[in-house]
């Protein structure tokens, strides 16, 4: 009855479903709420519980067209071709990288539950890319026989969308992950971990410029796993929290004479001054 990607996609929906009241209960969630939509109680967090609700009823619903369409069995293809059998095609010829990119999402998830409600939201969307990316790279691989021809239909679909958000969210995850470790750091470990990084980005970049025949799987792989430090060392950076900085009281003056902001008229800060002795 159920087929192997109405399995999938159900299952997800109620993995998605569980993992909404359980983020409704430890965010501040009561009674019945988290499980009848906020009708017997409160949801605790609106923005995450939200998210995971609507993740789940559409990949419910997605289980549910994968059943009635029998996962698009070679039948229903034949059918759709106007054929006596289904259309040939080829065995995809690239690695798919989204499963680790969706192990990576899925971890960050189950740390906001406990971290941070950013942490939770930047993995849900993590996840929901992987979703989206994956659900159309198995589209292209089945669209003709030529996986030429598969390759560019995808990327036409695709690359409008990829690359300026893949740019945004680059800058934004190393400015924010560099940032985290930057202030978790001492002050001299700052400036040697700033100085660590510079340096392992100039060397990545003449080793790519120097060579340039190298293979684009090796160069992906290289650069998604120092991305993958480099984040995983701001997660663990922004757990273990802000290092102690001294700051200054406004009132902070030279010798006894108070502290006068900017634009403060002076004879009234003096009146208020001796009337305070």
């Amino acid at each position: 009855m159920f087929t192997t990607g109405s399995k999938t996609f159900l299952g997800m929906g109620t993995l998605s479903l569980v993992l909404a009241a359980a983020y409704g209960w430890t965010t501040g969630g009561s009674g019945l709420g988290p499980v009848t939509a906020g009708y017997k109680g409160a949801v605790g967090d609106h923005l995450g519980y939200a998210l995971l609700v609507s993740f789940g009823l559409v990949s419910v619903f997605l289980g549910l067209v994968a059943v009635a369409t029998r996962d698009a069995e070679p039948s229903a293809l034949a059918e759709l071709a106007g054929t006596e059998a289904a259309p040939t095609e080829s065995a995809p010829s690239h690695p798919a990288y989204w499963p680790v990119v969706g192990a990576f999402g899925a971890g960050l998830v189950v740390l906001g539950l406990v971290i941070s409600n950013v942490l939770f939201v930047v993995g849900f969307l993590v996840l929901l890319a992987v979703l989206i990316e994956w659900m159309v790279l198995a589209w292209s691989d089945r669209a003709t026989g030529d996986p030429e021809a598969n390759r560019a239909v995808r990327n036409r679909l695709m690359a409008p969308f990829e690359v300026p958000l893949a740019g945004i969210l680059i800058v934004v995850g190393m400015v924010g992950a560099f940032s985290r470790i930057l202030l978790t750091s001492s002050d001299l470990g700052a400036v040697a971990v700033a100085i660590g990084l510079g340096a392992g980005i100039l060397a990545i970049g003449v080793l790519l410029a120097t060579r340039p025949k190298l293979s684009a799987n090796l160069i992906a792989g290289v650069l998604v796993v120092a991305a993958l430090g480099v984040v995983t060392a701001g997660v663990l950076s922004a757990a273990r929290g802000e290092r102690f900085i001294e700051h200054h009281q406004e009132g902070e003056g030279n010798g006894n004479q108070p502290f006068v902001p900017p634009g403060t008229n002076k004879s009234t800060t003096t009146t208020v001054a001796e009337g305070e002795g």
